[in-house]
Order: structure tokens, then sequence, then C-alpha cells
């Protein structure tokens, strides 16, 4: 009996399809979720230090995608589409 999944013909009645198993200890997740996530604690300690709201808000959404996001791809996209915003917003004056 395999814990936390319905049994099969549980599954097949109720049309619910298995969950699928996401590996968070993959060399690539692990690498890009480090790079991104000490990105985003420099731009936290930085925005918490000039106490501008931008760059800490920007820091604490990378910290939170680089944890939440189970693909390596799309957590480096996602962060490099956070950093331009946080650059943009720093030049308007933010």
């Amino acid at each position: 009996m395999q814990f936390g999944r319905c049994q099969p013909e549980v599954e097949a009645a109720s049309g619910l399809q298995p969950a699928t198993v996401v590996n968070f200890l993959n060399a690539n997740f692990l690498f890009a979720s480090l790079i991104w996530s000490s990105i985003g604690v420099g731009y936290f300690i930085y925005g918490k230090r000039q106490q501008s709201w931008v760059p800490w808000v920007g820091g604490v959404a990378m910290i939170a995608v680089s944890c939440l996001v189970p693909s390596a791809l799309l957590m480096s996209l996602l962060c490099l589409v956070l950093m331009a915003a946080v650059h943009v917003l720093v030049r308007q004056g933010w």
C-alpha cells in the first residue's frame, strides 16, 4: 500500500490522475535555485539597507520563485523578468 495516494480503482472511478513527482534533487534545479536565491537575498539586503521597497520586494519574489517553481528553466526566466522589472522601476525613480 502506498501512502498519500488513492487506490488504483478509486483513481479510475473518480477520474483523478496520479500526482506528478518533481525531483528537487536534480543538479540543474539545485544550481539554478542556489544562484537565483542568492541574487534574491542580495536584492533583499540592498532594499532593506537603502530603505527602498522595489529591490526589497524583488528580492523576496526571487527567493519565493526559486523555492516554489519546479523547473530550472522556468525559474530562470521568471527571475530574469523580476530582475528586469526591478531595474526598470528603480530607473524610473520608484
